[in-house]
């Protein structure tokens, strides 16, 4: 399949997957119970949320920086640039169009090679799915009872055994997992098994987390600070919508969203993030409409702030390229 009708394929699949989240979330919902929720809601919750938000945020950039290997490891200002660039898109393109978006830009700004970099978010969202399957793992013991729980669990350790499976690979054998993995590029025009060889390579560069600890053991630290930082906005968001959950609840809405985003998705994850908190909420005994309106909100504001600060970064990026470009000294060049 060439690249433009891959792509495609993905953005239809990722709207197709939107949809039917949107149903499953908007399904039997009381719009009068959903209007009365949004109304008695303290919005000055969101404050505080917003600020460990952007605390998690900066903690990440720092996580991704560090997945780097040291000889190809770019200014933090230029990989937080890029992030946000990322988070950009993500929210108004589909299927996570934002993972290519970021490495295009630490290629433009830094030179990172292609592979290299995709090899880090690759890594990254390998560390994510451990992690949160960890927290998942480690809040069980509090959680309510629920009918999909237990399957969750069981399907959880599968994925945690395969990831880790997929990190002993590479540790013991190196560049010949990758070789494998990117054997289907032989079917496009142009690329040679010298290429080929080349970017495995470079990917393995870029998954130095899966082989090094001094790199492993930082990047798991700081993905599970930010992820308890990420719950711990999750759980001021329902203070304000007065739910009276305990911070159990805040980490099973983070795992539940975000390994639902797995997924590919429309722009944003609409109708996936919402669907994801609702079942989350719904072993707590809060109500679907109650549960949609935090959902709502939540959503809010982990989209919109991050639409204006990754318009912002995008700005500083293209201008730095075109002065980079133009022959000018700049952010572009420095270090």
């Amino acid at each position: 399949m060439r690249r433009p009708a891959l792509r495609g394929a993905l953005t239809w699949a990722g709207l197709l997957v939107s949809l039917v989240f949107i149903y499953f979330a908007f399904r039997g919902i009381d719009f009068g119970g959903l209007q009365t929720a949004l109304a008695r809601s303290d919005y000055w919750a969101l404050v505080p949320a917003l600020f460990v938000l952007a605390v998690a945020i900066v903690l990440r950039a720092v996580r991704w920086r560090i997945l780097f290997p040291p000889e190809w490891r770019p200014p933090i200002r230029i990989v937080t640039n890029a992030l946000l660039i990322g988070y950009l898109f993500n929210s108004i393109l589909p299927a996570r169009a934002g993972e290519a978006a970021r490495v295009v830009a630490l290629k433009q700004r830094a030179g990172t090679p292609t592979f290299v970099a995709l090899g880090t978010v690759v890594a990254e969202r390998a560390v994510d799915v451990l992690v949160l399957l960890a927290l998942l793992f480690a809040a069980a013991p509090v959680l309510p009872t629920a009918e999909w729980l237990p399957r969750a669990l069981i399907l959880g350790a599968i994925l945690f055994v395969a990831i880790a499976v997929v990190f002993v690979a590479f540790a013991l054998y190196g560049e010949r997992p990758a070789r494998f993995m990117l054997q289907p590029l032989r079917l496009l025009p142009g690329m040679s098994r010298e290429r080929i060889e080349l970017a495995a390579a470079n990917l393995v560069r870029g998954f130095a987390v899966f082989r090094r600890s001094a790199i492993a053991v930082p990047a798991l630290a700081l993905t599970a600070v930010s992820w308890i930082l990420i719950a711990l906005a999750f759980w001021i968001c329902m203070d304000g919508f007065h739910l009276g959950l305990g911070f159990s609840a805040g980490v099973l809405v983070v795992v539940s969203v975000n390994l639902a985003m797995i997924l590919p998705s429309g722009p944003a994850a609409i109708g996936v993030f919402e669907a994801a908190t609702i079942v989350a909420l719904l072993p707590f005994g809060i109500d679907r409409s109650t549960a949609l309106s935090y959902a709502l909100v939540l959503h809010a504001l982990n989209v919109l702030p991050f639409i204006v600060a990754g318009y912002v970064a995008l700005q500083s990026h293209t201008l730095a390229v075109r002065r980079a470009a133009a022959g000018y000294p700049g952010p572009a060049s420095s270090g």
